[in-house]
């Protein structure tokens, strides 16, 4: 996956749950596939997007939401969050 590209995964939607997790430092330096698969066996109620760092986005948080910051060579960033 390249830097420039960016990608937004929907998984299946599940129950809410407040004890699910909502960071993920353990993939940062991952490559993001693996990365985006392992949130979404965790998240299935999120959608995730792939986003090269340094991406302007509009503020605003969204609970079902997580960002994967990739840099140049495709690896996690930063940690992963809910919102």
């Amino acid at each position: 996956m390249d830097g420039s590209s960016s990608s937004s995964f929907k998984a299946r939607s599940s129950a809410p749950n407040h004890h699910q997790k909502s960071s993920w430092p353990e993939v940062v330096g991952m490559a993001a596939t693996p990365a985006v698969t392992r949130i979404m066996q965790e998240r299935p109620d999120v959608a995730v997007e792939v986003l090269p760092q340094g991406t302007h986005l509009l503020p605003g948080p969204n609970p079902k939401r997580v960002r994967v910051f990739i840099d140049a060579h495709g690896a996690v960033a930063k940690t992963p969050r809910v919102g």
